[in-house]
């Protein structure tokens, strides 16, 4: 018995003579020409959307968007990938007509047009609101770290930055020290080369003085060297490689990716409002709900969703009293007295405010303590202090939420950690551009793969 064998090389063939034939006519590649074809290109302000009149002929930003959106659908994210891809790839050659732009021009698209393929990203998701792929009626909003391009190595605090500053100092000196070599005896190795290297040395401490200056700026105690937008980020032992903050509001009902964005925020307790209310805006609503796990508890929050319509639930994230052998009273054992705004302990005693406002809160102390006989399980202080959020109320509401129905978090889990996994796999869990604006649009251009093959797996599930 042989194996089965293929057709000889050198044997004619009668190949089909068009290259619509080799496209599958379910192929997801369709999906990407029909939708890039309808959208409004000058409206979403991509360079050359109307051609020049004079000069060479460009490249049709609406061919290199196809280009872009079928690239990061199939994990080909390079420049230089796509550019092979072009000239060997036959779904490729349908999609842009057999054209095979150079790696340059392919990155310049990418570069020039961040803003417009954002909106594109956009425009897809509103398309899809309109022909009922989702109906929002409940949004799960959550953050997932994603590598920076610049290597870990690159983290550099302020210890790091002297030190090396030092160095360059010393070599600089040390250059200048050959230049100064008028001895007959003893000349200068090469003039030209050591007057490049002190020319460099002088950049480098630039640079190194714009480091130290960043984090005076921005009051951090790190900074990446070559990617300051970038901050290390992560949880676990060891140091945090430089990383973005991308947030996401999901569909709990489908997956779909109603909003993103790329911040450089560490954590997720400043995103629950900015978020809910971008996705809000989006779609154009007046009322939204919209849950997240406890990173996202943060009182400020609560209240400025409830002012804007957005009703939050999420899981309130308390503080422990850890003192003594960790069974002491916690702030749940006392009882607020709205009307009288104070706290009662568990022997009766009152628990007055102290002075304003003080980091998002208030404080309330009692006034004696002596003699109380519980007092060895609430505080080993003279007198036991309490603490209360300015929007306590708000922020128990929206805790309150989560609780009355534990289901919510149950739909959060099943529907946005899905799209994060799927991403990370299209980008192996980095970004090839540096900075935020070059990272947004290569998420954007992340969502709007994955929300195009996701809305192609929802009709195919209708049907």
């Amino acid at each position: 018995m042989s194996y089965v064998t293929g057709d000889d090389r050198h044997q004619s063939a009668l190949l089909p003579p068009a290259i619509e034939d080799y496209v599958e006519k379910t192929a997801p590649v369709r999906a990407i020409d029909v939708f890039v074809n309808q959208l409004d290109f000058s409206a979403l302000r991509f360079g050359r959307a109307v051609p020049a009149s004079i000069g060479r002929p460009g490249y049709d930003p609406r061919d290199m968007l196809k280009l872009y959106i079928y690239g990061y659908l199939n994990e080909l994210r390079s420049s230089r990938r796509l550019e092979r891809e072009c000239r060997r790839n036959l779904e490729l050659m349908w999609l842009v007509r057999r054209l095979a732009p150079d790696h340059k021009t392919i990155a310049d698209f990418r570069r020039d047009n961040g803003a417009a393929i954002v909106g594109a990203c956009r425009a897809f998701v509103l398309f899809c609101r309109d022909q009922g792929l989702f109906a929002a009626r409940l949004l799960a909003i959550d953050g997932a770290k994603f590598r920076a391009a610049a290597s870990p190595i690159r983290v550099m605090d302020r210890r790091r930055i002297a030190e090396e500053a030092d160095k360059v100092d010393a070599r600089i000196a040390s250059y200048l020290s050959d230049l100064d070599k008028t001895d007959a005896n003893e000349p200068a190795d090469d003039p030209d080369a050591i007057a490049k290297a002190i020319v460099a040395l002088k950049e480098r401490r630039v640079d190194l003085d714009r480091l130290s200056a960043r984090l005076d700026q921005d009051a951090r105690s790190l900074v990446v060297d070559g990617e300051l937008d970038a901050r290390p980020m992560g949880f676990g032992r060891g140091g945090k490689p430089p990383s973005y903050n991308v947030q996401t509001a999901v569909d709990a009902d489908t997956g779909f990716i109603v909003h993103h964005e790329v911040t450089d925020e560490v954590n997720d307790t400043r995103m629950l409002h900015p978020i809910a209310k971008a996705a809000r805006d989006l779609l154009e609503r007046e009322e939204l709900i919209v849950v997240a796990d406890t990173g996202y508890s943060n009182g400020n929050a609560a209240a400025a969703c409830e002012v804007d319509g957005i009703t939050a639930c999420v899981a309130a994230k308390r503080s422990v009293n850890n003192r003594g052998d960790g069974t002491q009273f916690d702030r749940a054992d006392f009882t607020y007295d709205a009307a009288h705004d104070q706290y009662t302990c568990l022997e009766g005693r009152l628990l007055r405010r102290k002075g304003g406002v003080n980091r998002n809160g208030y404080y309330y102390v009692s006034k004696d303590c002596s003699g109380c006989a519980l007092k060895p399980r609430c505080t080993q202080a003279e007198v036991r202090w309490v603490s209360r959020h300015q929007n306590e109320d708000a922020l128990e509401r929206m805790s309150a939420r989560v609780v009355a129905d534990p289901g919510l978090m149950r739909q959060r889990r099943c529907s946005v950690e899905h799209p994060f996994g799927t991403m990370k796999r299209m980008m192996s869990g980095r970004f090839l551009t540096r900075g935020l604006p070059a990272t947004r649009t290569e998420m954007a251009l992340s969502v709007l793969a994955y929300n195009m093959i996701r809305s192609i797996n929802l009709r195919a599930q209708a049907s």
